[in-house]
């Protein structure tokens, strides 16, 4: 999950959990809409861990957004009782406006695009974390 104040981007990897694919942006309304919305793609997707972006500052300490994250994620914990892991997402966004500058993607479609876009780079980093660590 790529968390902000007004959307979710969201991604799901494939079932060896080699790749990550973008899902539709969530809109965001309040918690309980968020978390009926995000239930639902939990069971759709068969979901048994989560991945939710950090949004450290460039020096890697924590600010007031990681902070925010942090209670979001204590949340999640809470209502969904699935693991829940923080991802180092810095320059993410910068990295998905470059993908959708490249794919001649104008300003005007990016609406929740580049969010989706973040969260599957979000959850790729973590894959490829993930096994590295399995190969060790």
């Amino acid at each position: 999950m790529d968390v902000g104040a007004r959307r979710i981007g969201l991604a799901v990897t494939d079932a060896l959990g080699i790749t990550a694919q973008g899902l539709e942006t969530l809109d965001r309304a309040n918690k309980r809409a968020d978390f009926r919305a995000l239930s639902a793609i939990i069971k759709q997707y068969n979901i048994v861990e989560i991945v939710v972006g950090n949004p450290l500052q460039m020096n890697g300490s924590s600010g007031t957004q990681s902070e925010k994250i942090a209670v979001f994620v204590e949340a999640l914990k809470k209502h969904f009782r699935l693991p829940v892991y923080l991802w180092d997402e810095r320059l993410t966004s910068a990295s998905a406006n470059r993908i959708l500058d490249e794919a001649g993607t104008s300003r005007m479609q990016r609406k929740g695009v580049v969010d989706r876009v973040a969260a599957a780079l979000i959850l790729q980093a973590f894959l490829e974390a993930r096994s590295i660590q399995q190969q060790k």
